[in-house]
């Protein structure tokens, strides 16, 4: 009889252990582990990769704890990486090409700042210098999110006066975007995230400024974005140096207001600016209005 009562449990029971389990995996699947879990901690992640994008531009692949992990970055934040150079603690933000659609791993774009080769920065960049010179297999601090602004989908965005304050929420219907440099960086994380949604109708006008035309970094990825989503992304460049003799290039000259009033000539009704201005260093600091 006790075997009976043994059997006929397993075989009420199993079906209903069955079903947790799959509710678990499913459950699990959902909701994949994240690798950044306070901005307070540090993470060492390694570097499992690196890419010669040009002669000062690396891409730079870490591993994430497991293949499963994602970062667990929102759109509009950035990352702090964090190493002992020469006995000195050097902190630099970067803002991730990757996202969180990618599992198992996260991509940094930074130009390689070389000493002796910008007359004003004789020492190069700290912490570009010191990535390039990192072997595969060797890690790095990782500290994050950190941001004041995080984009959160249909043209809304949540914006923090200062870190002690509650967000504010502004939706818009366009974003006019002024990035130098590095600070493409930002400006792209926000843009794949409102183009991969068909319905976010966001329209996202972007001026990308630069000191020559070899130095237009991320140039491949930008332009298909706006060949895919001409109706949602413009893009505009402007340069320090235009090549001689070639006409229908990128403008030359300073951002200012003569480049603004040619990009941004059309006034936009509920429009958010944001602009990424170049760090000492190689690093950004976003500001918005």
């Amino acid at each position: 009889m006790g075997a009976q009562l043994s059997t006929l449990g397993h075989v009420v029971l199993s079906p209903v252990w069955f079903l947790y389990s799959l509710l678990m995996k499913l459950f699990r699947r959902s909701t994949p582990a994240i690798t950044l879990e306070s901005p307070d901690i540090k993470y060492s992640l390694r570097l499992i990769d690196r890419e010669i994008i040009s002669h000062d531009t690396r891409r730079f692949r870490f591993a994430l704890p497991s293949p499963e992990h994602i970062l667990g970055l929102p759109v509009g934040q950035h990352i702090y990486l964090s190493a002992r150079i020469d006995g000195n603690l050097v902190i630099r933000p970067y803002t991730p090409v990757s996202s969180d659609d990618d599992k198992g791993f996260v991509d940094l774009v930074i130009k390689v700042y070389f000493k002796d080769t910008h007359p004003k920065f004789p020492a190069g960049g700290k912490m570009s210098q010191y990535l390039e010179s990192m072997q595969i297999g060797d890690t790095i601090e990782f500290r994050g999110p950190n941001g004041l602004l995080v984009y959160q989908g249909k043209g809304k965005f949540a914006i923090r006066p200062d870190k002690k304050s509650n967000p504010v929420i502004k939706t818009v219907k366009s974003v006019g975007m002024i990035a130098g440099g590095t600070g493409i960086t930002p400006m792209l994380q926000v843009i794949r995230a409102i183009m991969k949604d068909p319905d976010d109708h966001t329209v996202c006008h972007l001026l990308f400024a630069n000191q020559t035309e070899k130095d237009i970094l991320l140039r491949p990825e930008l332009e298909e974005l706006r060949n895919e989503h001409s109706a949602r992304f413009k893009l505009w460049y402007t340069l320090d140096r235009a090549p001689e003799g070639e006409r229908g290039r990128p403008r030359a000259g300073w951002v200012g207001g003569a480049s603004l009033q040619f990009t941004f000539a059309q006034p936009f009704a509920r429009c958010l600016a944001v602009t990424m201005a170049l760090w000492e260093g190689g690093g950004v600091a976003p500001s918005h209005g």
